[in-house]
């Protein structure tokens, strides 16, 4: 089956930086695209960034351009999301999913916290 867990929140001061992973399992990875998404406190959900299944381009959501970098290594099935001059708006629980314009199956989130 499916599997998408994420880790790497925390804890981080305004400016900080966090990396987030999401590791696959139980479908062929290199094959798809994959996304990030967030939800903070009592908000929608927030797409935030997507990446070619080859890696080849990847796109932000404006409201984090030129700060986070999304990668990955489809070797070891994970995908990343360097997170760089972090703001306390960037508090939010933060999913990966399999997919771009379409996500089937998502992760159970790993809560990032930004505050002094």
């Amino acid at each position: 089956q499916v599997q998408l867990v994420e880790s790497g929140g925390g804890l981080a001061q305004p400016g900080g930086s966090l990396r987030l992973s999401c590791a696959a399992s139980g479908f062929t990875f290199s094959s798809y695209g994959m996304s990030w998404a967030r939800q903070a406190p009592g908000k929608g959900l927030e797409w935030v960034s997507g990446i070619y299944s080859d890696g080849s381009r990847t796109d932000y959501a404006d409201s984090v351009k030129g700060r986070f970098t999304i990668s990955r290594d489809n070797a070891k099935n994970t995908v990343y999301l360097q997170m760089n001059s972090l703001k306390p708006e960037d508090t939010a629980l933060y999913y990966c999913a399999k997919g771009l314009s379409t996500n089937d199956y998502w992760g159970q989130g790993t809560q990032v916290t930004v505050s002094s």
